[in-house]
């Protein structure tokens, strides 16, 4: 990694933090810190479940647990069982009290006032510059974020991006899209050492997803890379093919192929970016009207 590109980082770290007062003990002057302000701004005017507060956050139990309990302390929320009666008492949710909800709305407006202090010393040209320099920013940290492991295919959120993806092709093909014509990939099939299936997730989301066949005797197979709206075009996409072709490749597989729609112009356009070349057909795949392969490095 270049040194002189971590140190960029470091510097915009450290400007950042110190102009949205990340290191104050009172956080826009509302007696706590920067975190349980966050904290109390996700639990919102509807509440939140924990769990969902502890991924979208990023934080750890314990972590959570105590910032929970210093709001609680303070009479801005409460934590308790979800579902009718208390629930079973394993899933709990954080709820705004009265005083919590009238917190939130002076956290709300500060926040407004605060945007505007850093905008209005600017000129409408460098206010137009800042704004969209934070959009690129945001979204590139976004990617940054973006998860990538192995996921058994018979995991609940890998079987959620399978069902998104026939979705999502079901909408796009000129014919619609019905798994059962389509050729057949088994769980089996994804399954080390017969083939991996990766999953992609954003704050413990599933965003996205591919796998590989690792065909005896035959090229790899990649199938099933698809991206949710969220996350596209911040290179999750290409991040998946590279992470299939490197399992295939470590394998000892040096040639992989896959087939895909005449409406998937995105993900052509990848693919041949990506070095896949076309090749006649070499399946009778009923969706498939173009056919692709790449040769790969040991």
């Amino acid at each position: 990694m270049n040194s002189e590109l971590t140190a960029a980082v470091r510097r915009f770290n450290r400007t950042v933090t110190q102009r949205v007062g990340a290191l104050d003990d009172e956080y826009m002057a509302r007696g706590r810190p920067l975190a349980q302000a966050r904290l109390l701004w996700e639990i919102g005017p509807y509440g939140a479940e924990v769990g969902a507060l502890r991924a979208r956050l990023g934080l750890d139990s314990g972590h959570l647990s105590r910032l929970l309990r210093a709001l609680e302390g303070d009479g801005l929320v409460t934590v308790r069982p979800t579902g009718p009666a208390g629930g079973d008492g394993r899933v709990r949710e954080a709820v705004l009290t009265d005083a919590g909800r009238a917190e939130w709305a002076e956290l709300d407006e500060r926040s407004d006032e605060f945007a505007r202090s850093i905008l209005e010393p600017l000129t409408a040209r460098r206010r137009e510059r800042l704004v969209a320099a934070m959009a690129e920013v945001e979204r590139l940290l976004m990617a940054s974020m973006v998860e990538i492991e192995k996921c058994p295919p018979g995991d609940r959120r890998a079987r959620a991006c399978v069902r998104a993806y026939a979705r999502d092709v079901a909408r796009r093909f000129d014919d619609g899209f019905d798994p059962a014509l389509s050729s057949p990939v088994h769980d089996e099939d994804l399954v080390p050492p017969a083939g991996v299936f990766l999953l992609a997730t954003l704050r413990s989301e599933p965003v996205g997803c591919g796998a590989v066949k690792l065909h005896r005797d035959a090229p790899a197979e990649i199938k099933r890379v698809w991206v949710a709206d969220t996350v596209r075009g911040l290179g999750v996409g290409r991040r998946i093919l590279s992470e299939l072709e490197r399992h295939a490749a470590e394998r000892g597989w040096r040639t992989v192929r896959l087939d895909t729609n005449r409406r998937l112009t995105e993900a052509i356009a990848m693919y041949r970016s990506a070095g896949y070349r076309e090749i006649e057909p070499y399946n009778t795949e009923r969706y498939a009207h173009h056919w692709f392969e790449k040769h790969l490095a040991p």
